[in-house]
């Protein structure tokens, strides 16, 4: 069933991709406690947090994370184990039907799609791929692209330039906080998504 979406018209439409188009975010929360372990975390990333920091970067989410538990884990040996974890698992990635019609819609209507994420590009093009979605989408834009990661507007604005439509004609779809924020500076309609659908509920009360 399509999502209601806000009045008027649209000259692009503009999707996150895990959480939103993509049901990763199960296999994002085990990557990030594997890479934890392995780093030398003895603790486990709160399931809320995981959520609130969706878009962030992972050197922002590790800072972070080392000022709350008081540790002092490597960044880039955290990614390292992580993206190895992922990748190992990506196959068995599926998507969100209630995101993906709309996707469809848009390619099959003749309105340019894009997808704007804080993931590494390899990890945003091999899950669109392993779901059959690639094709239906015009421009990627991972977080090797721009300078800043959401909330900062940098990739949504960097998704229009290259569809070549103005940034407030834009439809953006959304999983995170920080996203809608993004989005919201750049002056484009969300629609904001649960990104939580993918969690079992035991985990989520947790």
């Amino acid at each position: 069933m399509l999502l209601a979406l806000p009045t008027g018209h649209f000259d692009a439409y503009i999707f996150d991709c895990d959480g939103t188009l993509i049901d990763s975010m199960p296999l994002h929360l085990e990557a990030w406690n594997f890479g934890l372990r392995e780093a030398g975390a003895t603790w486990n990333l709160p399931v809320d947090y995981f959520y609130a920091s969706a878009g962030k970067s992972l050197e922002q989410v590790v800072l972070e994370l080392n000022e709350r538990f008081g540790d002092a884990l490597n960044a880039d040996l955290v990614g390292e184990y992580k993206e190895d974890f992922y990748h190992r698992k990506i196959d068995t990635l599926r998507s969100f039907t209630d995101v993906v019609e709309h996707l469809r819609y848009a390619h099959q209507h003749g309105i340019p799609t894009g997808v704007a994420s804080g993931s590494a590009r390899v990890a945003v093009e091999k899950s669109l791929e392993v779901t059959g979605l690639i094709e239906m989408v015009d421009v990627i834009v991972a977080a090797e692209d721009v300078s800043r990661c959401k909330p900062a507007p940098d990739c949504f604005l960097l998704a229009a330039e290259q569809l070549g439509v103005d940034p407030r004609k834009c439809l953006v779809f959304e999983d995170g906080k920080a996203g809608l924020q993004a989005a919201g500076i750049c002056g484009m309609a969300t629609v904001e998504v649960d990104g939580r659908r993918g969690i079992p509920l035991k985990e989520q009360a947790s």
